[in-house]
């Protein structure tokens, strides 16, 4: 079931941005008068098309993993002379450059459009406070410590802990200086700067964490070890457990927090566990074994069927965003350019060595990310579907023949040179594209075999 969600939420996921990359495709070739043929999300024979009034066939494909926009095109075999001129290879080399453009541009529209709708509808988010530090990390050598709220990263402005992750990461191999504005998190007061030296830290070639490669864990209430549901057909519910029960024992172990209750159970599996639980009536010993659960990296754990009491997040560390249509605007497009500036900067960082390859990732990442996002609520899903749209827009105009901006290269030089490309010089960039992109695409899925 689990991995019916993840391949549903990586079809989704994939099916939203690629419609919107392809849209813009087709929006401009019908503005330039080009005749569009096929529009299809997914590659491979149609399962669903249908036809409309200008005889464009709009197909939903098998293989949903990509899609195209086919337009009418003398390289691709004849055109009857009364439609050369709807032709995309009569086309000037300006139109069609932005129709080539048209794509990523686009994808930077609708995340401009989604971080617009969140900044209007609003969203609460967890005051970046820190937790604890790890000894000899970056984070303690330049003084940062427990009860700190951290207002900004190099100068610019965090209100979230995903906010900086992506400062991190735009630092991640670098040597040098790094500022953190911080204030104690109690009152508010007293306002400073810390500096340190990032010394070349890199991010784990695993799990590429920048805030646990930095030193800092984030700020959580206490869990305790309250049962919240009781699952009807589970261990627990067997075992005579109650939601309201307070766990304060496993054979004989004091258990402080809901995470030593949950790591007990699932080193576990089939073995029984007397378990001491404090509800109205006084304390009572019960005897519980775990279920086994086998996951998909071969793991086996144990569970019983119960979950945790919700907790609340005390109303200091609760920060409310949110913005009037009109100012919404600027924050939608700073930050889409925040994100596209993470992307550029994570493939230079790439080439140069500062960042491992083993950061790149692929479909089963992807499908993983999105199905955490879809769980999490509407605005994670939101924020997901914004930050890879601007990737997937900024990868694209790279001047990687292929993509659109190694076609955006040909045209421009055509219209410098005012004479096209030669074929043969073309037909070579693209086999180089290929061999580029799926070598790319190899190595991002071998990343994430090696995640499982």
């Amino acid at each position: 079931m689990e991995f019916i969600q993840t391949v549903l939420a990586l079809v989704l996921t994939l099916g939203i941005l690629v419609t919107i990359h392809e849209y813009g495709h087709f929006w401009v070739a019908r503005r330039c008068g080009v005749k569009v043929l096929r529009f299809s999300v997914g590659f491979g024979n149609p399962i669903y098309s249908w036809y409309d009034r200008h005889g464009t066939e709009f197909a939903i494909a098998a293989i949903p993993l990509g899609g195209y926009v086919k337009m009418l095109d003398e390289r691709e075999g004849p055109v009857a002379d009364e439609e050369r001129d709807r032709a995309f290879t009569s086309k000037p080399p300006g139109q069609r450059i932005a129709i080539a453009a048209a794509g990523p541009a686009a994808n930077f529209l609708f995340a401009i459009a989604a971080y617009w709708l969140l900044s209007v509808i609003g969203f609460t988010t967890v005051a970046p406070v820190v937790g604890e530090v790890a000894p000899q990390s970056v984070a303690e050598r330049m003084g940062l410590s427990g009860g700190m709220e951290i207002l900004a990263v190099d100068g610019h402005e965090v209100s979230s802990w995903r906010d900086i992750n992506m400062r991190l990461l735009e630092r991640a191999g670098e040597y040098g200086e790094v500022s953190l504005t911080v204030t104690e998190a109690a009152d508010g007061a007293g306002e400073r700067t810390l500096i340190g030296d990032l010394g070349g830290w890199r991010l784990n070639e695993d799990n590429p964490y920048p805030l646990q490669e930095f030193g800092v864990s984030p700020w959580r209430p206490a869990v305790p070890a309250v049962i919240g549901e009781v699952t009807a057909d589970g261990r627990a519910a067997s075992a005579g457990l109650l939601a309201g029960d307070r766990v304060v024992a496993v054979d004989g172990e004091v258990i402080g927090n809901w995470f030593e209750l949950v790591e007990h159970i699932r080193n576990a599996p089939e073995q029984e566990l007397s378990v001491t639980v404090v509800r109205e009536q006084g304390e009572f010993e019960l005897s519980v074994t775990p279920a086994e659960r086998t996951a998909e990296d071969g793991q086996v754990t144990g569970f019983i069927g119960a979950g945790v009491t919700p907790i609340r997040w005390p109303d200091e560390f609760l920060r409310e965003v949110s913005y009037n249509p009109l100012s919404a605007i600027p924050h939608a497009i700073g930050e889409t350019w925040s994100d596209t500036r993470l992307t550029l900067v994570a493939v230079k960082k790439m080439l140069t060595g500062l960042l491992s390859p083993s950061n790149l990732s692929g479909p089963i990442t992807i499908a993983r990310i999105a199905e955490e996002s879809v769980s999490s609520g509407f605005e994670d899903f939101i924020r997901f579907l914004a930050y890879l749209s601007v990737s997937l827009g900024v990868l694209n105009l790279l001047p990687v023949p292929v993509l659109d901006g190694g076609h955006i290269v040909f045209y421009t030089i055509e219209a410098i040179r005012r004479k096209p490309v030669s074929e043969q010089a073309q037909a070579l960039g693209l086999r180089i594209g290929m061999v580029m992109i799926l070598s790319l695409m190899v190595f991002a899925l071998y990343n994430d075999l090696m995640r499982l």
